[in-house]
């Protein structure tokens, strides 16, 4: 064991090395990224990192969207190393579309999902990325979300069941982040997986459930650690990294193998069984879960049609399973907390939506095509995951000298008008989604209101002739481009169902605590000044027409 520590605190010390050469090297050289406006560093180790990834984050987002003039905004990285928020269209669609074999994933972002998931979805690039994508697109096209909504009101009858006996003598305080989780636990589980987590019948607490809500917390207590993570990768042999990992002398890192590790396990375990499925015949594979239709299953199954050159290994298959389910369950569950924390606090909306729903079921499962048209419910949907998107920034970096168009000139720091970015390779790129969502330029004067009311009506030109590249109309919650949330679809569809069948039975109303929102990178909610664990107590009491 002590040689194993001796070896990792080498290994650090030489990764620690290089970095700081990495990173150092750029302020030898004048970059043109230094004429565009930006707040200055808080310090020049930490550059702006500190206050982009930390409790902070919101606010000084918000700093830079409202107090620096153009939609660019220059950051500075570790060492100061200069970097771009970018809200502005023209730009976005340039980096995410039309050059986008330019512009990788952060290498920083694809390490840190590599450490949680392996070569999934979320870790990989190019060829290898677009084989997975073209695998999974089928199993998330608009017919695969029809057949499987049977299975949603299903899942969303068990919670409403659940919740209904724990409120039946009397309104009561529920954690409906904690239902929401486990909701959307099951949801992937039975829609992504063929598989049931949870019965959503008891209180007792899931191992599996447990180590995927505690993924996204500890990689926000790492703070800018995992900017490291690349450097450190590249020099650590694949074979070392599961035992340094479990040995490193800081107790999150220690605590994120462990919960990955698990995750992992559980994965496996599940993809085991699918396997012998498929071996024992077509009558194994109807008796699972969805019949064999779940997005695992037809993965599977299109795999095996393939040669050995054309398909994927099976750890990458492994790995496709818990990318799919920590990305599905936390990011649909929060927004949907959001969603019924602001439904809560606007009694009115939703009696509005709740009215709709009824009006338009008549007690019935509403159809695909009904639900996703509800006008009421579509516009809570909509500005809730405008005004708070799970997700605030996604980033890129350029892998070669490359320039940047801009849609309006910006003002720079020597007073020239600036048209375009010359960026040189390396050069990081965040695309602001909180920008693009909540910029007073494209959303006016209340872009910082929760008015589902906006989405009644025409948008204005400023957004609608803005060209915002994102995947759903007009806002960019789930990016844009080849690497856009793939699952988008999957996620209206499952708030809309669970929308549409808690808002038939209950009333949901503030609990009185004060619910605070921590960027994990994805929000999650939690209640206390000093708590992380996630949580949100609302007080829900039976609906009576």
């Amino acid at each position: 064991m002590n040689t194993a520590i001796l070896l990792f605190q080498c290994l650090l010390i030489y990764g620690l090395s290089y970095v700081v050469w990495h990173l150092l090297k750029w302020r030898l050289v004048k970059s043109s990224l230094d004429n565009v406006p930006g707040p200055p560093p808080e310090s020049f180790v930490k550059g702006n990192m500190r206050q982009f990834r930390s409790l902070e984050s919101v606010k000084f987002q918000r700093d830079m969207v409202d107090n620096y003039g153009g939609l660019v905004v220059r950051m500075h990285g570790l060492f100061n190393r200069p970097a771009l928020y970018i809200y502005d269209p023209k730009a976005l669609h340039t980096i995410l579309i039309k050059n986008e074999t330019i512009w990788e994933e952060n290498p920083g972002f694809i390490a840190i999902n590599q450490a949680l998931f392996g070569p999934g979805l979320l870790s990989t690039l190019g060829e290898q990325h677009r084989k997975q994508r073209k695998m999974l697109n089928p199993a998330f096209s608009v017919t695969h979300m029809r057949f499987m909504l049977p299975v949603f009101y299903d899942t969303c009858r068990r919670l409403r069941d659940a919740i209904s006996r724990r409120v039946k003598d009397a309104p009561q305080e529920i954690d409906m982040a904690n239902w929401m989780g486990r909701t959307a636990l099951e949801l992937i589980g039975q829609g992504g997986l063929g598989y049931s987590f949870d019965k959503l019948v008891d209180d007792k607490k899931d191992v599996f459930a447990e180590s995927l809500k505690r993924l996204f917390p500890i990689v926000s207590e790492l703070g800018i650690l995992p900017l490291f993570l690349p450097q450190l990768r590249a020099i650590v042999p694949a074979r070392l990294r599961g035992v340094l990992g479990s040995i490193v002398p800081i107790a999150t890192a220690r605590d994120m193998k462990r919960n990955a590790d698990l995750v992992a396990q559980k994965s496996q375990k599940i993809y085991n069984s699918k396997k012998r499925a498929f071996q024992e015949g077509d009558e194994a594979i109807g008796e699972q879960i969805g019949q064999g239709k779940d997005i695992m299953n037809i993965l599977m199954r299109a795999n095996m049609s393939l040669s050995d050159k054309n398909g994927l290994p099976e750890y990458e298959l492994v790995s496709q399973m818990s990318t799919l389910v920590l990305a599905a369950m936390d990011t649909t569950s929060n927004t949907l907390s959001q969603i019924l924390l602001l439904l809560a606090e606007h009694a009115d909306v939703q009696q509005r939506l709740r009215a709709e729903i009824i009006e338009a079921s008549g007690g019935e499962d509403l159809p695909y095509d009904t639900l996703m048209q509800l006008p009421h419910l579509d516009a809570v949907c909509r500005e809730s995951l405008r005004l708070y998107p799970p997700l605030q920034w996604s980033s890129r970096v350029a892998t070669q000298d490359t320039v940047v168009p801009l849609s309006k000139p910006i003002l720079g720091v020597d007073g020239t008008l600036i048209t375009e970015i010359a960026v040189q390779k390396g050069t990081e790129a965040f695309t602001g989604v909180l920008g693009c969502n909540t910029s007073k330029a494209f959303w006016g004067e209340d872009a910082l209101q929760w008015k589902p009311e906006r989405w009644l009506s025409p948008l204005p030109d400023s957004v609608t002739e803005a060209g915002l590249p994102g995947v759903s109309g007009n806002l960019m919650t789930f990016l844009g481009g080849k690497r856009a949330c793939i699952g988008f679809k999957f996620a209206e569809m499952e708030m809309k169902v669970v929308l549409a069948v808690l808002l038939q039975s209950f009333v949901f109303a503030p609990s009185g605590k004060e619910i605070r929102w921590i960027p994990a990178p994805v929000f999650y909610p939690t209640v206390g000044e000093d708590s992380r664990y996630p949580q949100m107590p609302l007080r829900v009491a039976t609906y009576s027409n």
